[in-house]
């Protein structure tokens, strides 16, 4: 594995384990699925949309996985357990390490087999990095939703 997909392998494992972290505080399995006035996602369906985007991104398309992404259901489906969340989140770390440990060095600099963003060529790594930062943007959601919603 190259440094650059072993780093990113790293930052995207050591954020899905604070999400879990982060599902796992809720002080009620129910909080996860709250919304309120201008908290319009719930925890759950953005833990639904992080291992969907990663199981997809990473695992489906560069790893060649077989995972079949639901992203209407990421945000219309409710109350699944925790235990199902922290299923899918040790599903999506699964899908990365082992697609990241496979990839060749190489492959970082070709550009993304999808264009995204209006139809953008980037190269794989840039495409990686947009993952990560996007992982922990909604991490941060996650958390305010948590300590603003979960009383």
């Amino acid at each position: 594995m190259s440094i650059a997909a072993q780093s990113i392998s790293e930052l995207i494992n050591r954020d899905l384990d604070r999400l879990s972290k982060e599902v796992e505080a809720y002080s009620k399995e129910e909080n996860l699925w709250i919304t309120d006035g201008e908290i319009t996602n719930t925890a759950g369906n953005l833990v639904l949309h992080l291992c969907g985007n990663l199981q997809h991104f990473i695992g489906a398309v560069l790893g060649k996985t077989g995972y079949e992404r639901n992203r209407d259901f990421e945000f219309a489906g409710k109350n699944i357990s925790r235990a199902e969340l922290l299923g899918s989140i040790q599903e999506a770390k699964t899908a990365v390490t082992d697609t990241l440990q496979r990839l060749p060095e190489s492959v970082l600099n070709y550009p993304y087999p999808q264009r995204l963003f209006n139809n953008k060529e980037m190269s794989t790594l840039f495409f990686l990095i947009h993952l990560q930062g996007h992982l922990n943007y909604h991490l941060g959601q996650i958390n305010y939703h948590r300590r603003i919603l979960d009383k």
